[in-house]
């Protein structure tokens, strides 16, 4: 059985990667900032329940002490994000930059440094990060695509990071398979549940690179479709 903790997990695609994940055989770690939420989410589908705020080291530290003495760790979904709303590229300031950044950046990094020990001990360790199509030079720039008409200044670029950030992880930790994900537009609370497409259909790709074992790919960007140009 393989074990494995999703951040930002108590709605949305973390919480469907959850359950879709549990049916699939993994012991599943919520992670949730909203205690209460998280605990109800968990009890809802049978997984396990851990506090974490990707945006506090101590939260993240405690978590990651409670995650090894309990179980360990094979499977690290970097899930929690946030987006800065209808807000024009000209209202976005720093702060707002800083504030979309923490979580959707700086929340991974930190995540993945305090989990790292744990995952050095599996013997499949896996990461995967969940980042957009909004972060895809090349997807941005397609006129038939969706994501040619966002403008989204802190989102798209923080998920541009993350794909950066992930490129990083999966040079300097080979033995460890780090990929990317696009859920794709997908209906979720970040949206206003304006998406086409599930939940289900959304989380394929985050539950695909879940799933991989130790001769998996890594250092890649997929979506439910197959590989996403960067």
């Amino acid at each position: 059985m393989r074990t494995t903790l999703i951040t930002g997990a108590n709605k949305g695609l973390g919480y469907e990667a959850a359950r879709r994940l549990l049916a699939d055989g993994h012991d599943v770690w919520i992670g949730a900032r909203d205690t209460q939420r998280g605990r109800n989410a968990a009890e809802e589908i049978g997984a396990r329940f851990v506090q974490l705020d990707v945006t506090d080291e101590d939260s993240i530290a405690a978590a990651a002490k409670a995650v090894g003495a309990e179980t360990g760790l094979d499977v690290l979904v970097n899930n929690a994000g946030i987006q800065e709303g209808p807000l024009p590229v000209s209202k976005v300031t720093a702060a707002v930059m800083q504030r979309i950044y923490d979580t959707n950046v700086f929340g991974p990094v930190r995540v993945t440094r305090a989990f790292m020990p744990l995952l050095e001990r599996s013997q499949a360790p896996v990461i995967v990060n969940v980042s957009s199509g909004l972060g895809s030079e090349t997807v941005v720039r397609e006129p038939d695509r969706n994501e040619f008409r966002v403008n989204a200044l802190a989102y798209c670029s923080s998920k541009s990071a993350l794909l950066m950030v992930t490129t990083q992880y999966a040079k300097a930790y080979p033995a460890i398979r780090i990929n990317a994900v696009d859920p794709g537009y997908t209906a979720t609370d970040l949206n206003g549940h304006s998406g086409p497409q599930t939940v289900t259909e959304g989380t394929d790709a985050i539950v695909a690179m879940a799933s991989i074992g130790a001769g998996g790919p890594t250092g890649t960007f997929i979506d439910r479709h197959g590989t996403v140009p960067w």
